[in-house]
């Protein structure tokens, strides 16, 4: 061969190596680009990536409470301007007077005992005093069957009360300054004094003969004595009066107007002396005419006091009857 030729030969020769190499060895996948993840249609949870979630209760809130109907008062009878003179001498015990009497006997009452509230005519001992001393001082001739509350009362009848004593109007009984400093404590009332002492379950309460001088303040005290009264646990008796000295029988309006409105036992002696001779005063028309507690003597039965004991005699049997059953 030729020098030229082979000059030819060996360079196509290299050519050909050359394509070869380029074109027929093995090559390398491409490295594709970083594409992003595709996003899932479906969101998967994964415990790091969403929290626990605990359900919420609703706090439960108290069923509110649902306050009682009002107690409907019961209606109270009322009075005309002179209706309380056709009220009975001789009360009906209500229902009130049955309450009134058992919180009395739950504070520790004495059942047997009653106190006097009043004026001179309640201290003195021509009231009722005589059924404290036995029966050859009074004769109860056709109303015997009142012996069982003599004896069942024994030891009220007697006693000088520390809140009746002469003079004595309303406002004495609420005042310190009429308390007897010997037997009362320091600034007690002449009405607190009497119900610690003698701890009744009843007060016969006569009132207002004493009152006619200062009339405006009556019923304001009179209500206070009434309070104290039912505070303590006893039951009050309100007593109308004998005597008109006011003239226009307003004392003894009010007295059976605040028994009606309290519902309690009224005493209507006012109407127990209305046939008497001279309504049963003397003639000051404050007093009362006496005559012995001799009953088996119908003479006697046309003077106030034996009229007053009995009256009194038989208001307290009713209550003894009546509370003394429940």
């Amino acid at each position: 061969m030729s020098g030229g030729k082979m000059r030819y030969w060996l360079a196509g020769a290299a050519a050909a190596a050359l394509m070869w190499s380029a074109g027929c060895a093995p090559q390398a996948a491409p490295t594709a680009a970083a594409q992003p993840p595709l996003a899932s249609t479906v969101p998967v949870n994964t415990a790091a990536a969403l929290p626990t979630l605990t359900p919420t209760i609703p706090p439960v809130l108290p069923t509110p409470t649902v306050p009682p109907a009002p107690a409907v008062p019961t209606a109270r009878p009322t009075l005309g301007a002179d209706g309380w003179k056709e009220l009975p001498v001789i009360p009906t015990v209500s229902q009130t007077a049955r309450e009134i009497y058992a919180q009395g006997q739950s504070l520790g009452r004495q059942p047997q005992a009653f106190s006097k509230v009043g004026d001179c005519e309640s201290r003195t001992v021509w009231f009722l005093g005589d059924f404290d001393l036995g029966p050859k001082y009074y004769n109860l001739g056709p109303y015997a069957a009142l012996q069982d509350t003599v004896d069942y009362y024994q030891g009220s009848f007697g006693r000088l009360s520390q809140v009746a004593r002469p003079g004595f109007t309303v406002a004495s009984m609420l005042s310190p300054l009429w308390a007897d400093r010997k037997e009362c404590e320091p600034n007690e009332s002449p009405l607190a004094c009497e119900y610690r002492q003698h701890n009744p379950a009843l007060a016969l309460i006569s009132v207002g003969t004493n009152d006619v001088a200062r009339p405006d303040g009556f019923e304001k005290n009179l209500r206070e004595v009434i309070e104290q009264t039912l505070e303590a646990g006893i039951v009050p008796v309100l007593a109308t009066k004998a005597d008109n000295l006011e003239g226009n029988h307003h004392l003894n309006a009010t007295i059976a107007r605040l028994a009606l409105e309290y519902d309690l036992p009224l005493w209507n002696f006012w109407r127990a002396v209305q046939d008497l001779p001279g309504q049963g005063l003397q003639e000051d028309r404050a007093h009362l005419t006496w005559s012995p507690n001799d009953y088996a003597d119908a003479a006697n039965l046309k003077r106030a006091w034996p009229v007053r004991n009995l009256t009194a005699l038989q208001v307290l049997d009713a209550l003894r009857q009546e509370l003394s059953a429940d």
